[in-house]
């Protein structure tokens, strides 16, 4: 007696195309599930790499309150300094978030959700991460060439994190859209 075999997430069988090693799988065979396990690993394989820069700049953060010259900054570089340590540590919070969400419902059926929710999540931890790399240039630059040249630079660093993290994803999102129409 012999049965059909439960579909699978496996691409179908194709005739390879020239040349070694097997060919691409036809666009489109991915069903949503398969689609939401690849996204996801995609996205937390990205978020590895921000929350190595979140660590560096934590890192640097620490070691600046215990150094000789922090008792010299004013209130307002201590005031900088303060919200930039905290904005680093909540951007490596909501950074790991995704992580977190994976690790605790690895198994469960609303992958697509998952994804969904773990995007937002990363969008706020861009932010928050643009914010507090922002604030540490604006410290470094207050102290080592003060405030008046410390500002511009500063609002052209947070312009370029605008302009490259948010901007520029929107309008190739828009243009892709308007290719598709």
């Amino acid at each position: 007696m012999t049965s059909t075999p439960p579909p699978s997430d496996v691409p179908p069988p194709h005739s390879p195309g020239p040349g070694p090693g097997p060919a691409a799988p036809p666009p489109g065979w991915e069903n949503p599930a398969v689609r939401a396990d690849r996204r996801l690993v995609e996205m937390l394989q990205e978020l590895r790499v921000l929350q190595t820069g979140v660590q560096i700049v934590f890192a640097f953060l620490l070691g600046v309150a215990f150094t000789p010259r922090f008792a010299e900054l004013t209130d307002a570089q201590q005031d900088v300094y303060v919200a930039t340590l905290l904005l680093s540590v909540v951007a490596a919070a909501v950074l790991a978030t995704p992580v977190a969400l994976h690790r605790g419902l690895y198994h469960h059926p609303g992958k697509e959700r998952i994804v969904t929710v773990s995007v937002r999540v990363a969008q706020v931890g861009l932010l928050l991460l643009a914010c507090a790399l922002t604030g540490a240039v604006l410290l470094v630059l207050d102290v080592v060439l003060g405030t008046a040249l410390a500002l511009p630079i500063t609002g052209a660093i947070a312009l370029i994190f605008g302009v490259l993290w948010f901007v520029l994803p929107w309008a190739v999102r828009r243009a892709a859209a308007g290719d598709r129409t």
